[in-house]
């Protein structure tokens, strides 16, 4: 028998298959043909319907061995909304995945209908949180917290290089709710970036900033708006993965790559004035993926980690400064997953306060307890390290104790080095064995 996760994840996977090819059948569903055009060496396809004065071209994508084949395949996928339905139901009802509120779900909707995702529109912030359940197969601390935000965000030169257009994004709104209303910029009054309707929903755009720090809005005529222009979020929305919203039959977007959501937020944290809510919540949804993308994408970690570190050091210092807000096992978590050590977080030490020894008769070692960033680390000497350093093999396990009591400021100085700049072995915890000994001694340890 299969194992829910794995239920879980093909089910998700049929409907997010199946929700793509609904919106390329439905986006491209008068008569026409698919023509493609070379630019800079790479192909991208264009839907040509109409002639003469009246042709009209279509913005499908560029050119991938998955999009070939929806193209060969077009208009042979049946209409299979129902299908979809009971794949979010068994989605939402049996793995207790999250779904948007209904006036979300609606917002979210139309806009992928009116072309939003299909013109490399990307869905950020909360609402793309609560898409990475079903997309990792697991559940996410805080997914099903609710939010009456949607950010939608596009890269200035993609919205002009795809020559193609959704109608006015307050008339696609107005579809949903005739109570949006356009809300003017505060720097530009006669600049619209935002939109919100009487019920709470608001709907933000949002665009890198590439130059020079700037508030001044900059113009998408992709999605025919302004966008707000934001630090960092070139990075955030580099290369998206599609996602499904579980919303009525499901709906086809773009998300920021998990990983990069992650460091991303940790980046961002540190931009946030100290003790808000939402610095709290950036560090949150940062440790909630990161724990489990350690374990089922290592690489991407490692990636996003890496790019981010190589944009300059004002990149390095956010992300080191944010280690210190994480828990200690997450932080030591994605540290040796990244393959970097605990030094890099600033201030961080490992202290002691002549804390009580034992001896953990089922690992063979005498345990303590030391002190970094606030928070408990467990630390250990094997039986082994202190026979063959401390000539304890002649010594009961309370004999053991008492010599590590008797050489407590050099196994301290020890653990402390081997804490602070040796590779993570073991997350939040810390062994020193035999063969280390020699080494940290050398060393000054």
């Amino acid at each position: 028998m299969a194992s829910p996760k794995l239920v879980m994840q093909t089910t998700y996977a049929e409907l997010l298959d199946r929700c793509a090819n609904a919106a390329f059948d439905e986006a491209f569903a008068e008569e026409g043909a698919f023509v493609a055009k070379t630019v800079k060496d790479r192909k991208y396809w264009y839907f040509q319907s109409g002639t003469g004065e009246s042709r009209n071209q279509k913005y499908v994508g560029p050119e991938t061995l998955e999009l070939l084949d929806r193209i060969a395949h077009h208009r042979e996928i049946r209409d299979d909304i129902l299908e979809r339905r009971a794949l979010v139901s068994t989605l939402v009802r049996s793995f207790s995945l999250p779904r948007p509120v209904p006036e979300i779900g609606k917002v979210l909707n139309a806009l992928a209908k009116a072309g939003v995702f299909r013109l490399r529109g990307v869905l950020v912030g909360t609402v793309a949180f609560q898409t990475y359940p079903a997309m990792l197969g697991v559940r996410l601390p805080g997914a099903r917290v609710q939010t009456g935000d949607v950010d939608i965000a596009q890269f200035k030169d993609v919205s002009i290089f795809v020559e193609d257009s959704t109608p006015p994004v307050l008339d696609v709104l107005r579809e949903v709710d005739s109570s949006f209303r356009a809300v003017p910029h505060v720097l530009d009054g006669r600049r619209v970036t935002s939109y919100a309707a009487k019920n709470g929903v608001r709907v933000d755009f949002l665009t890198p900033n590439r130059g020079e720090e700037t508030g001044q809005p900059q113009t998408l005529p992709a999605l025919q708006t302004d966008a707000q222009p934001l630090r960092f979020l070139d990075y955030l929305i580099h290369e998206p993965e599609p996602a499904a919203i579980l919303h009525d039959a499901g709906i086809y977007v773009h998300a920021p790559a998990p990983a990069r959501f992650a460091i991303h937020k940790l980046i961002v944290s540190r931009r946030r004035q100290e003790g808000t809510a939402k610095r709290g919540k950036d560090v949150q949804q940062a440790e909630a993926l990161l724990r489990v993308l350690a374990e089922m994408r290592p690489h991407d970690v490692r990636q996003a980690w890496d790019e981010a570190r190589a944009r300059g050091p004002r990149w390095r210092q956010l992300l080191d400064e944010s280690l210190a807000d994480v828990n200690g096992f997450t932080r030591d978590l994605m540290l040796k997953t990244v393959g970097a050590v605990r030094s890099l977080v600033p201030g961080i030490d490992l202290t002691f306060e002549n804390p009580p020894a034992r001896y953990d008769s089922s690992r063979d070692v005498v345990a303590f307890t030391g002190q970094a960033v606030g928070k408990p680390v467990t630390c250990a000497i094997s039986r082994e390290a202190l026979d063959d350093h401390f000539a304890t093999n002649e010594l009961d396990k309370e004999g053991k104790v008492q010599a590590v009591l008797k050489n407590r400021t050099k196994i301290e100085q020890m653990m402390r080095t081997k804490y602070l700049t040796w590779p993570i072995e073991e997350p939040d915890a810390l062994l020193i064995k035999t063969s280390d000994v020699s080494t940290l001694i050398r060393s000054g340890g």
